[in-house]
């Protein structure tokens, strides 16, 4: 009896540690971006008002996929995380969630999301959200442990946000679609190039290879961030160009694209901790800033 009600009183505390775990596993902070995205794509297609409904649908679906892939992430990645400070109190390191049960979630999350989002939306959008996890989780999760081509491999499911935001309102793959997925792909580069810079001999233990070179101390992987900055600049006119959003969406777009190379370009000449920071940082200013713009600056 005593027992008993020690396990009932201790019920509230034990439910609140779970739910902690599972938001460890599903990682909504790091998935609130990627959603944000696909949002703005919805809201950039033509004929496409706010509708709190289909927004909310459109985010709780992206939540849930993200959220299945994060977990693939973790369960394939566990004895790396266990190595690194920053990972190695996850659940499933720590031995909290079993990589049984975390496949579980991983299932149940990531194809309730899709199928939430091909029956709200259309069949194609939870296709394309499907197919975005598989890449990520099976694809670009083990490849980062074999070869830097992994960004590469990442980079495309990490440009799909928007573009399912995009067939999501239309039903369709269409040019405004593409050009938002080539936004996000380009800029995807030296963002994780900058993260992979300043977490070198963590990532390094855990036998992930994340930079361009490889090795922290050639400037190869600046110039590759240089490389794929730049292009961001010029593309500002493109989504002028197509219609989608009017001068002042363009000249933020350009403006945040300079800025951007220029932290590279410092990255170039410094090619030390704080230079790298400041790449990410400006990854993190540039992508929502650019997207907001665009939205209203719609025409």
């Amino acid at each position: 009896m005593l027992r008993e009600q020690s396990i009932v009183a201790k019920l509230p505390v034990l439910l609140v540690s779970r739910a902690k775990d599972y938001s460890q596993l599903l990682k909504p902070n790091l998935s609130f971006m990627v959603v944000f995205s696909s949002v703005i794509g919805y809201l950039l297609a033509p004929g496409i008002s706010f509708d709190w409904l289909n927004v909310l649908v459109l985010f709780t679906g992206g939540i849930l996929v993200t959220g299945g892939a994060n977990t693939i992430n973790q369960i394939l990645e566990r004895e790396g995380d266990k190595l690194m400070k920053r990972t190695m109190n996850r659940p499933i390191p720590e031995g909290r969630i079993s990589t049984t049960e975390g496949w579980l979630v991983a299932g149940v999350t990531g194809i309730t999301g899709a199928l939430l989002l091909a029956y709200y939306f259309n069949p194609f959008a939870g296709f394309l959200s499907f197919l975005s996890l598989l890449l990520y989780g099976f694809a670009y999760t083990p490849m980062k442990r074999i070869h830097p081509v992994a960004v590469l491999i990442g980079a495309i499911p990490g440009a799909m946000p928007p573009l399912l935001g995009w067939v999501a309102a239309t039903g369709s793959l269409g040019l405004g679609g593409w050009v938002l997925f080539l936004v996000q792909f380009f800029w995807q580069f030296p963002h994780y190039w900058a993260i992979g810079w300043v977490g070198y001999d963590e990532y390094l233990k855990a036998g992930i290879s994340m930079l361009p070179s490889q090795e922290r101390g050639s400037k190869f992987t600046a110039i590759q961030c240089m490389f794929y900055s730049i292009v961001l600049i010029p593309m500002a006119l493109i989504p002028r160009y197509v219609g989608m959003t009017g001068n002042i969406g363009m000249w933020v777009m350009m403006f945040c694209g300079a800025l951007y190379f220029a932290a590279t370009v410092v990255f170039y000449f410094k090619n030390d901790y704080k230079s790298a920071k400041r790449v990410m940082f400006a990854s993190f200013i540039y992508l929502p800033t650019v997207l907001l713009a665009l939205l209203f600056d719609k025409i």
